[in-house]
């Protein structure tokens, strides 16, 4: 019987990594594959393990061949492939359960010549993180697209997130070069001959960062890697030539922030005749991007591109140092230049670049915004944030003004309150604002549309305007909602275009009371009167699942009642996250298809069964959430004490024997010795406490970034999880002397921040 789908997954000495790969594709959903392993010349213990998965399950075959390197490997496995759909997998990644049948059902039904989705990264030391190639091209499902209608897909590099038709693959004949980076070039061509193109949101893989590095990602400053880079971009910016110049722009500025400050930084350790060299593999790759693109670019961009294209080694050097210091996303601060007159330029002493190069143009003085915090104080939503001109500095002369827009509706201007806060560049200024929404004002919003917040922000003769967008990480992301009628209901949330929207409901659907214990859940609340439905659970993967739901006439909408044992919640079902395990099921309404919210809880309820976790909580936009989690710490109280420690805690979901806690540096901080915490339970809680003044005197001057981990005797070291209703409390802040520690959940961790205030103080 032909199989559905033929994965190749090409190794070579992976025998740390393997197993965990291969376990990943034996438990897909879609069992109908057959799996191609390629030992690519292994000389570790990788083909013993392979060859035991062969042996167990009939579905995976071994093909053995002389070391020529991934591509050749690929093209190997590609060649015995029978499927009617082909995909590649990395022999040190894995893929989630239900990501092959989700992405052939796709195909299935589209027609699509490929499906493609998107990614995640993980490693052992700080868990799993959105990958930031594929955070555009996925941000969203689309059904039978194409590059040139949606040109970020022109970026999406990789191969192994995808399922082509092999009839299509084999068509137009493709074939990985024999080279390092052999993805772009048959990926781009394949975006490019497709009749259409599925994109799926879902995280269909997940890219390992090895802990030790060695993979070829991670080697990138060796020169014969870097010639390979160089190599595929040439190859890729022939096929943009050649057939889709209209991607021009779009792909010259990608290699432009990528690859070529790759190339720079690589001369921070080059030496000998290997600087010649690189200076030569420099030259060739900025020789071919377009000068129109280069000269859109940032002045830093604009910089790299000139010291490669000129060979100046000595600049390129001080570039390269200049990258490991310091944080290029921050750069100093506009100058005005002496004509013209509103002519702004950035200058950077320590490089001595020419002048000409830090011209700033009018787009790059733009409106920046943040939402810091989104609370209710007193009876009004109040929204904190920053707001400025990207490059200028804020002080007292530039103003501020914020109204509030619903539809075509007057805008309601609002009261602003300026504060010193951390801007784009790092710096503490007159950036921070605060506005004020009483209920009464909220309660006249339209219900058949969000409203949004404008902001125009003047400084000097320079005045830009736009939507408050940039939802922070923590509260401003998973604000709470709150009651400002007898019947309405005002949900803070984040767009689709990243601004923060204001949705108000009436008589929502809502969960008022949530229990699970002896493997029983039992959930209770309203639904609005024009559901017509009852409830389901809304999972990543596999559609609505039906909640056996009893409802009852009430006034004002229907009463529900649900109760479910676990062991039909999870009936075998692999995790939707392969590395943490972790499962999130939102609660909708059937039929509408609208959240149900959890306006009634007001902590997370849990219990550990069969081996797993479950608990019921807040998600973003205020949803009930069910989730399924192996037993992990979660932290639901977070403090900064009078007594001057970092205090956290949670409820005891785990022994706590031989389980060490720990704030490991992140960010600026990373590769910092971890700082212990002192850990005690009692009443079936846990607390982890430090003295602020460590984080101090482990990092040294200047910023820095911590994330609480637990680190159990006998396992991997996992970020702490952070409850959801503590993520929906704005951030704790304490102020000594010069410097400022900011404690905040960041999505679903905890996270200390300290921020050092230049010397010079505050405006």
């Amino acid at each position: 019987m032909t199989p559905r789908l033929s994965v190749v997954v090409p190794f070579f000495d992976v025998a740390e990594y393997i197993s965990d790969c291969l376990e990943s594709l034996r438990r897909q959903t879609l069992h109908e594959l057959e799996v191609i392993v390629v030992d690519d010349g292994s000389r570790d213990g990788s083909a013993a393990i392979a060859e035991r998965f062969c042996a167990a399950d009939p579905r995976f075959r071994l093909v053995r061949q002389e070391n020529q390197g991934l591509g050749p490997a690929r093209n190997t496995g590609a060649r015995e492939a029978a499927g009617e759909y082909l995909t590649f997998v990395d022999s040190d990644d894995v893929v989630p359960a239900h990501a092959y049948e989700a992405m052939v059902g796709s195909l299935d039904r589209s027609g699509s010549s490929l499906a493609a989705g998107g990614a995640r990264r993980f490693d052992g030391s700080f868990g799993v993180w959105e990958s930031w190639l594929h955070r555009v091209p996925f941000a969203r499902d689309r059904r039978a697209c194409h590059v040139l209608d949606f040109p970020p897909l022109a970026l999406d590099r990789m191969v192994w997130n995808k399922v082509f038709r092999r009839s299509f693959w084999e068509e137009f004949g493709y074939a990985f070069p024999a080279i390092r980076y052999e993805d772009y070039p048959v990926t781009l061509r394949a975006h490019l001959d497709a009749v259409t193109v599925d994109c799926l949101s879902a995280p269909v893989y997940y890219w390992r960062e090895r802990d030790g590095g060695g993979s070829i990602t991670q080697r990138r400053y060796e020169y014969a890697n870097l010639r390979d880079r160089v190599a595929s971009a040439e190859l890729v910016l022939a096929v943009v030539d050649e057939r889709a110049p209209e991607l021009r722009t779009q792909v010259h500025r990608h290699f432009a922030q990528i690859d070529l400050i790759t190339l720079v930084e690589a001369f921070g350790a080059a030496a000998g005749p290997d600087v010649a060299e690189l200076a030569a593999l420099g030259a060739r790759l900025a020789g071919r991007l377009d000068g129109r693109v280069i000269a859109g670019l940032s002045p830093l961009d604009r910089l790299h591109h000139h010291g490669l294209r000129t060979g100046d080694v000595e600049l390129l050097r001080r570039l390269a140092r200049f990258r490991a210091a310091a944080d290029p996303a921050r750069p100093p601060r506009a100058v005005r230049r002496a004509l013209p007159p509103w002519a702004y330029e950035l200058r950077y002493p320590e490089l001595d670049g020419p002048r000409r190069l830090g011209r700033l143009a009018s787009r790059a003085l733009y409106l920046h915004t943040t939402v810091t915090g989104v609370d209710w104080q007193d009876g009004e939503l109040a929204v904190t944030g920053t707001a400025e001109i990207r490059h200028l500095r804020m002080d007292e002369r530039a103003t501020v003004r914020v109204t509030l827009q619903c539809g075509n509706a007057p805008g309601i201007a609002l009261p602003v309150t300026r504060s010193v806060a951390v801007d784009s560049h790092g710096e503490r200024s007159r950036c921070g604002f605060t506005v004020r929404i009483p209920r009464p004002v909220l309660a006249r919003l339209a219900t058949d549309r969000p409203a949004h917040l404008h902001v125009e922000v003047t400084h000097g003769r320079v005045r830009r305007r736009g939507v408050l967008r940039h939802l922070r990480a923590g509260n401003a992301e998973t604000a709470a909602g709150g009651w400002i009628s007898g019947t309405g209901w005002l949900q803070p949330y984040a767009g689709p275009d990243g601004r923060l929207l204001l949705r108000h409901e009436r008589d929502p659907g809502r969960l008022t009371s949530a229990s699970i214990r002896d493997g029983l859940l039992v959930l209770a609340g309203r639904l609005p009167p024009d559901a017509g439905g009852r409830l389901h659970l809304s999972g990543r993967w596999g559609g609505p699942r039906p909640l056996p739901c009893e409802v009852r006439p009430a006034a004002g909408g229907a009463a529900f009642t649900v109760r479910l044992p676990l062991s039909r919640l999870h009936a075998g079902r692999a995790p939707d996250d392969p590395v943490t395990g972790l499962t999130l099921w939102p609660i909708e309404i059937t039929r509408s298809g609208r959240p149900l919210l959890a306006t009634g809880l007001h902590e997370t309820v849990g219990c550990v069964h069969d081996g797993r976790l479950y608990t019921v909580g807040r998600g973003a936009e205020g949803r009930a959430v069910l989730a399924e989690r192996p037993p992990r710490l979660l932290v639901d109280e977070a403090t900064l004490r009078d007594d001057r420690t970092v205090a956290a805690g949670g409820r005891l979901w785990v022994p706590a024997d031989g389980i060490t806690v720990v704030w490991r540096g992140t960010g600026p901080a990373r590769g910092t010795p971890d700082l212990a915490c002192t850990v005690s339970t009692a009443g079936g809680r846990w607390a982890a406490v430090t003295a602020w003044r460590d984080f101090l005197a482990r990092g040294g001057a200047g910023d820095g970034e911590w994330t609480l981990f637990a680190q159990p005797a006998d396992g991997i070291a996992y970020p702490v999880v952070v409850d959801g209703f503590l993520a929906g409390r704005s951030a704790v802040t304490l102020r000594a002397g010069r410097v400022e520690l900011l404690l905040r959940p960041l999505a679903d961790r905890l996270q200390v921040e300290v921020h050092e205030e230049a010397a010079g103080g505050t405006p």
